[in-house]
């Protein structure tokens, strides 16, 4: 049973919700809704009471757009860090393909590093490898914030299981125990709709790899593609992936509608055996029979 931060988590019966805290102005869903300080702070904290036992910061997102230096990313992740740190026992990630950004977040209190380039930064597995933290390896397609040409896959889900398999290697010899590796296919980074559809699909093909398995498929593009909805209106597009996802194996999923998702995540536990229910009373008592 892996312990991430101060909490542990039975992967072979239990799903984690991870919330999503954007520290940024310009996040693809909220727009820069938590950019502030106190905002952030205080939304991680909502989330941990709606549930989440998790929370992901991010101060720079994955799409295109004008640099960060690695001074401000630094500026605007670690105060928040540290802010829920000091108020809240929830596991904080930091969603960074950056290692001095890695190492001042494990610093200041971050038990997850969430790399989205999937150990590009030559020097990350090594940070990783000398802290107690673990690294969330995700698959993606060059650098993040620039330009790339139309996603090209022959077969995206096998091109992906061998790209995380390549970088989990490379954790494992820069000295990660493979205890502390958690893997995301990456719907959407760097891939069209289309491949993030074959990536639910065949889920099971990532899962086999043996590490925990991440997805995150909150309001994604490839939901509003299928359904024609603009990003405030795929909640249930993102439930109903999320579910999918958890059928085939994810055991750790990335939501921004924490309420909802926590309460979607334990009705799929309860099926697939993994929970009781809060009570029984319907049909247990024949006063009660309807």
């Amino acid at each position: 049973m892996p312990r991430i931060g101060q909490r542990d988590f039975d992967f072979d019966r239990q799903v984690a919700v991870m919330a999503v805290i954007n520290r940024t102005p310009d996040s693809f869903y909220d727009r820069g809704a938590t950019f502030e300080l106190d905002r952030a702070i205080g939304a991680a904290l909502t989330a941990a009471s709606e549930g989440a036992d998790w929370v992901d910061v991010g101060g720079v997102p994955f799409a295109r757009g004008p640099a960060v230096t690695v001074a401000e990313e630094i500026a605007r992740v670690v105060p928040v860090v540290e802010g829920i740190a000091a108020a809240s026992d929830v596991v904080i990630s930091v969603d960074t393909n950056n290692a001095e950004v890695a190492r001042a977040a494990i610093a200041a209190g971050a038990a997850v590093i969430n790399d989205t380039s999937g150990l590009g930064d030559p020097d990350m597995a090594a940070v990783i490898a000398e802290s107690s933290a673990h690294v969330v390896i995700t698959h993606s397609v060059g650098p993040p914030r620039v330009e790339k040409p139309a996603a090209h896959f022959d077969d995206v889900v096998r091109e992906v299981v061998d790209f995380l398999r390549g970088r989990v290697d490379r954790a494992l010899r820069a000295g990660v125990p493979a205890e502390r590796i958690i893997v995301d296919p990456g719907h959407d980074l760097d891939k069209n709709t289309l491949h993030s559809l074959e990536l639910t699909r065949r889920l099971e093909e990532v899962v086999a790899l043996g590490y925990p398995t991440l997805v995150a498929v909150s309001n994604k593009d490839f939901i509003g593609e299928v359904l024609d909805r603009e990003r405030t209106e795929r909640l249930e597009g993102s439930l109903a992936a999320m579910v999918v996802c958890i059928m085939k194996g994810a055991r750790i999923v990335r939501m921004h509608n924490v309420a909802a998702s926590v309460a979607a995540v334990r009705m799929t536990e309860a099926i697939l055996g993994f929970r009781e229910p809060a009570y029984l009373l319907h049909n247990t008592h024949p006063t009660l029979n309807v």
